[in-house]
């Protein structure tokens, strides 16, 4: 093998690893870029749950706070009924 033909045969392997190696800098932006994507879509998702989340526990806590209010109404009354009845059974009963 001549001088000359190992010189083209390293212009030609080195043009080969150039090539490659432009292909793998554009598989690695296009890679990037895709990554960027999916982590933007995840936080997307991420703040669009928190947000749910926050809203259903808004309502949770309302539904709690009526309920609490609805339990303390109705042991209210059942307190009154009570006490009622009991005036009236010792108004019945003889002193």
């Amino acid at each position: 093998m001549t001088a000359e033909e190992r010189f083209e045969r390293i212009e030609h392997v080195t043009a080969g690893l150039v090539e490659e190696r432009r292909k793998d800098r554009e598989e690695y932006r296009q890679l990037w870029r895709e990554t960027n994507q999916a982590i933007t879509r995840l936080a997307e998702e991420s703040r669009r749950f928190a947000e749910e989340s926050r809203a259903a526990d808004q309502r949770l806590e309302q539904k709690i706070d009526r309920f609490i209010e609805e339990a303390r109404a109705a042991d209210q009354q059942l307190r009154e009924r009570i006490e009622s009845l009991v005036l009236a059974i010792g108004k019945l009963l003889p002193r």
